[in-house]
């Protein structure tokens, strides 16, 4: 089965006494954004995901489903399949070494024009995968899959927020979804 890194946007970060049970579920491949203290509950958290699945929408459904019954409560609002990437990630990503990705970036090599970086944290800035592969003329099978999955799967977290009673079962929506979009063998 083909391996998938995507992201979650979730309602609250995790508390430090919720990971155990993740880490029961994920074996480990779930990394999340913690906090100690339930008065800090308002902020939203995230949860770094690589797991691997028949195809995308199946292997997010089911990280959704582990997520969720391992901290009550907690629920996953959205889902991001385009990573942001730091210059080592790119460079081990198109097979170049960190200073061809960093003259790149610079413009001191190839044809210029290299992505925008689409935020900075911690002192690192963060490219869009989907953008640096184009500039790099890479196909990446997986983002022709991610997109329309994550705009369906985007769309029935969202009817489910707002209306949980209509919104199909996670299952039914993966099993339609495998009938129409085209996903890495």
């Amino acid at each position: 089965m083909p391996g998938y890194d995507f992201a979650l946007i979730l309602s609250r970060p995790y508390y430090e006494d919720e990971l155990d049970p993740l880490f029961d579920r994920t074996h480990g491949a779930v990394t999340v954004s913690i906090i100690g203290e339930a008065q800090h509950a308002e902020r939203t958290g995230s949860a770094t995901c690589s797991w691997e699945g028949r195809t995308l929408a199946a292997a997010i459904m089911e990280i959704v489903e582990h997520v969720e019954a391992s901290a009550p409560g907690l629920h996953v609002l959205q889902v991001e399949a385009d990573p942001l990437m730091t210059i080592r990630d790119i460079a081990e990503r198109v097979g170049r070494s960190f200073d061809s990705v960093r003259l790149a970036i610079t413009g001191a090599r190839g044809p210029g024009g290299f992505p925008a970086s689409e935020m900075s944290t911690a002192g690192h800035r963060l490219w869009r995968w989907s953008k640096v592969a184009a500039w790099y003329g890479l196909d990446d099978p997986q983002l022709v899959e991610a997109k329309p999955t994550v705009q369906a799967i985007n769309g029935w977290l969202a009817l489910r927020g707002v209306v949980p009673d209509v919104a199909p079962a996670a299952a039914d929506v993966t099993s339609a979804l495998s009938l129409v979009i085209p996903h890495v063998a």
